[in-house]
């Protein structure tokens, strides 16, 4: 039986999608890879890449979307809504079948380790592959954003990359790189363009605040929508359930006469978490994921 990884690359291109298009083509009929899915969006200006494969062949695919990334995107002309700070933002490594976190942490270092060399981008090696403490939540790495991460890393105490030169690449910044577990991008669009009530919902959800413990979230302004969002990362979905997260947006809207419009989801998302929303939801009694008919399909 194959080993798989699955791999969900960010890349800081939401916009010119003939650009979105040959990044993704590194991953397009290549033996032992298969792209699973993609998604653009122009007020994040931000691609999410979905693959799977095996570790091998992923590493070779992972390392020249990389290439492909710093030739096409210059950081130091990209504007967008969501935190960023490198053409290719953050890369996460997840085993999928008959692989281990640690499998996922070796790709992870493969890919850093000939990316740097041959281009010249920084890595830090973020969550189970964490080199220090203060390395393992991407929000702390990415605070400064490209702007200001160059001036972050003159402190090589704290700020010296895992692979890499010392600073930033010129047009490219800088790239998180490391192995996770699975997680759910979700996010939840109010009907208002004040971005001060998606900001105070993200007060009261998101763990740095006190909110779910498995929850990063931030405010988000969709300016061709005229509306506000609260976009989050569910980084357990199992301890903090979507049905949890999104009916505690709905009651803190209500303080604010605000009401939910919708909700998505990025990328792809495990089948048990959509599972455990429709047992709450549908209150279903003794349902079992074995009753969902794709679960017998071999």
């Amino acid at each position: 039986m194959a080993k798989l990884l699955e791999c969900v690359p960010n890349y800081s291109e939401g916009r010119d999608l003939e650009k979105v298009e040959q990044i993704v083509g590194c991953f397009r009929g290549k033996a032992g890879v298969k792209l699973l899915d993609y998604s653009s969006d122009a007020d994040h200006n931000r691609t999410v890449v979905t693959v799977i494969g095996e570790p091998q062949a992923l590493v070779a695919a992972v390392v020249a979307s990389v290439g492909k990334a710093l030739e096409l995107i210059d950081m130091t002309k990209h504007r967008g809504q969501h935190p960023r700070m490198g053409a290719v933002d953050v890369i996460p490594f997840i085993p999928v079948k008959e692989t281990t976190v640690e499998d996922a942490d070796a790709a992870a270092k493969a890919v850093a380790a000939e990316a740097s060399e041959k281009f010249g981008q920084p890595f830090f090696l973020y969550e189970s592959s964490a080199t220090a403490p203060n390395r393992i939540n991407l929000a702390e790495i990415r605070r400064g954003q490209f702007e200001g991460m160059a001036e972050k890393m003159k402190d090589q105490e704290h700020w010296k990359p895992d692979y890499g030169p010392a600073t930033i690449h010129p047009t490219g910044g800088v790239t998180a790189i490391g192995a996770r577990p699975p997680l759910v991008a979700y996010n939840v669009n109010l009907d208002t363009a004040d971005l001060t009530v998606a900001d105070r919902i993200v007060h009261m959800v998101r763990h740095i605040n006190g909110g779910f413990r498995y929850c990063k979230a931030m405010a988000v302004e969709l300016k061709e929508r005229g509306i506000v969002q609260v976009s989050m990362n569910l980084t357990d979905y199992s301890k903090t359930a979507i049905y949890r997260v999104f009916e505690t947006i709905k009651m803190e809207a209500r303080r604010f006469g605000v009401n939910v419009l919708g909700s998505e989801i990025v990328g792809l998302v495990p089948m048990q978490a959509l599972v455990d929303c429709a047992e709450y939801y549908l209150q279903l009694e003794n349902f079992s994921f074995e009753q969902v008919l794709e679960s017998r399909l071999i």
